[in-house]
């Protein structure tokens, strides 16, 4: 029976959950996700962990932040001046908004806290440094 390697597009249906058992993301009722292995389309972790699976194969994968989405970096906090915001902009703390950057990449930010200047905002991916677990199901290779 064939085996996943790199470079292999796959169909997986999953479910990701943190350390704690909470569910972040999952596919069950949905389409299941395809995945070209290699091309850094998915989390570094889950894209190592498929390898050897055969179709129809179950399998937990755990994977620290370093192999998910990254550490959480200090250097992605920063504060949004009001003067630049749109005149009607309040945002409430906890709220995700998307942002430009310099370059016109799209970023999402998580607003931590209203100053008397402007906002605290975070880029960090809202799951970086945190550990997760997959249960993953290999529904088929579709391209080896």
């Amino acid at each position: 029976m064939a085996q996943v390697r790199e470079g292999d597009t796959i169909r997986i249906h999953y479910v990701g959950r943190l350390e704690d058992g909470t569910v972040f993301d999952s596919s069950e009722g949905g389409a299941s996700l395809e995945i070209k292995l290699g091309h850094g389309e998915f989390i570094k972790g889950l894209e190592e962990g498929v390898i050897g699976m055969t179709p129809g194969e179950t399998k937990s994968i755990f994977m620290t932040a370093e192999n998910a989405y990254g550490p959480h970096s200090r250097e992605k906090i920063f504060e949004f001046h009001k003067d630049r915001a749109p005149q009607d902009f309040n945002p409430e703390v906890g709220q995700q908004y998307q942002m430009y950057r310099a370059d016109g990449m799209p970023i999402v930010v998580t607003v931590l806290e209203k100053t008397e200047t402007g906002f605290v905002m975070d880029s960090n991916h809202p799951l970086a440094g945190k550990n997760l677990t997959f249960e993953v199901t290999l529904e088929e290779i579709v391209q080896e």
